[in-house]
C-alpha cells in the first residue's frame, strides 16, 4: 500500500508539473482544450444550430452567451489523477494501458456532458451555473475517476482469479 501511494504521489506531482510547462501547454493542453470545445459544439449543434466554437470558446450566436474552457475544465487534471493511479498500481503494462485508455475515454465523455450542461445552465441561471460549475461537476468528475479506477481494479481481480472464479467461490 505504501509503495502504491508513494508512486501515485510522485507520478501525480510529475504529471501536474509537466502539464504546466509551456511546451506541454502549447503542444498538448491548448490543442486538446480546443478539440474539446469543438466536439462539444458539434454535439450541441445536433439540436442547436446557433452554437459556435472557436479555440477554447463556445458561444450561442443568438443570445451571445459564451463559456471559455479553462484549466481544470478540460478534463486534463482528472485524467492525470486517473493515469497516476493506474500506473502506480501493480499490473502488467497491457492491463495498465487498457485501464488508462478506457478510463480517459470515460472521464472525457462525462466531461463533455459537463461542458454541455453547464453551457445551457449558464444561459438559464448564472447562480445555478456557478454552483454546478464550482461544486457539483467538480465532485462528479473526481467521483468518476474513483469509480473508473475501482472498476478497473475489479476487472484486474476477476482476470487474475481466472475462469474458475465464480460469484459463490469461497462460500
Amino acid at each position: 500500500m505504501f509503495r502504491f501511494f508513494s508512486i501515485f504521489i510522485v507520478l501525480t506531482a510529475a504529471l501536474f508539473a509537466a502539464q504546466l510547462t509551456p511546451p506541454v501547454q502549447q503542444g498538448f493542453v491548448l490543442p486538446f482544450t480546443s478539440a474539446i470545445a469543438w466536439l462539444s459544439a458539434v454535439l450541441m449543434q445536433a439540436w442547436d444550430d446557433q452554437v459556435i466554437a472557436q479555440g477554447k470558446l463556445i458561444w450561442d450566436a443568438s443570445s451571445g452567451f459564451g463559456v471559455s474552457i479553462e484549466a481544470g475544465c478540460n478534463g486534463v487534471e482528472a485524467g492525470i489523477v486517473l493515469v497516476a493511479a493506474v500506473l502506480a498500481f501493480p499490473a502488467t503494462w497491457r492491463e495498465r494501458l487498457i485501464g488508462v485508455a478506457i478510463g480517459l475515454l470515460t472521464v472525457q465523455a462525462l466531461n463533455l456532458l459537463r461542458i454541455i450542461t453547464l453551457f445551457y445552465l449558464g444561459q438559464w441561471n448564472q447562480t445555478w451555473f456557478e454552483w454546478a460549475h464550482l461544486y457539483l461537476w467538480q465532485a462528479l468528475i473526481m467521483l468518476d475517476v474513483l469509480a473508473v479506477f475501482l472498476l478497473w481494479l475489479h476487472w484486474l481481480a476477476s482476470r487474475r482469479a481466472g475462469p474458475a472464479f465464480t460469484a459463490d467461490a469461497g462460500a
